[in-house]
């Protein structure tokens, strides 16, 4: 009997794994006309921060080729960022063959990518964008930072004042964003979601976890490729 009971406690742990959600699947879920996916760190940070993102997208058949973990200087006015992003899509689209990317940005790379789309022509040139715990409205956080980029991310500050203005969503791609109840970064949580965008909570995760979340991930997944 007890042999039984352990087979079948042996399924159903099994059958638990098997439905977890949002793990890389193992299957190849890159389409022949997937884009590839340009990652947009956060402040003080770098392309490594994706690590565990871009190696499930790896596992689920995104090639590396089409998987880009740009870093660049946080330091500098997220205008600035912008034009290099501009410079880094068209590089990515180059080597790729690909006419449309999809990017996935953190925290402050939200905005930097925004700026691209609303005010450098990226809009065109993006079919999904992904904001994990941006501070797309600011956050109090940023008023003990003085970097230009971190100053620009005060609540009310002339850069989001000027960002925000008119249709927060411009363009064509899709907008999608992910926020946590439990980010002690990003103050007041409803900075994140934006008019006109998928707006997701996640479960209580911080500011830093969202990016290697097995759920967040699979819902990314699911949204770039809907």
């Amino acid at each position: 009997m007890k042999k039984y009971v352990l087979a079948a406690l042996a399924g159903t742990l099994l059958a638990l794994t098997s439905a977890a959600p949002g793990h890389a699947t193992g299957t190849s879920a890159f389409g022949p006309s997937g884009n590839p996916v340009l990652f947009v760190h956060g402040y003080s940070s770098s392309g490594s921060y994706w690590n565990t993102m871009a190696d499930d997208f790896r596992a689920d058949g995104w090639p590396s080729s089409h998987l880009d973990q740009w870093s660049y200087d946080w330091h500098q006015s997220n205008a600035t960022t912008a034009q290099q992003l501009a410079a880094e899509v068209d590089r990515l689209l180059t080597a790729t063959g690909a006419s449309k990317v999809d990017i996935v940005s953190h925290s402050m790379g939200g905005l930097s990518s925004r700026y691209y789309a609303k005010n450098l022509g990226g809009s065109g040139k993006i079919d999904a964008w992904v904001s994990l715990a941006g501070p797309n409205h600011g956050t109090d956080w940023a008023d003990g930072c003085a970097d230009t980029s971190c100053v620009e991310m005060r609540i009310g500050s002339p850069f989001l004042t000027s960002l925000n203005a008119g249709d927060e969503t411009p363009g064509s791609p899709r907008y999608g964003t992910w926020w946590s109840p439990c980010d002690t970064i990003i103050n007041p949580d409803s900075s994140v979601s934006l008019s006109g965008a998928k707006n997701t909570r996640t479960a209580c995760l911080s500011h830093i976890a969202i990016g290697s979340d097995p759920t967040v991930y699979g819902q990314v997944r699911d949204f770039i490729n809907s």
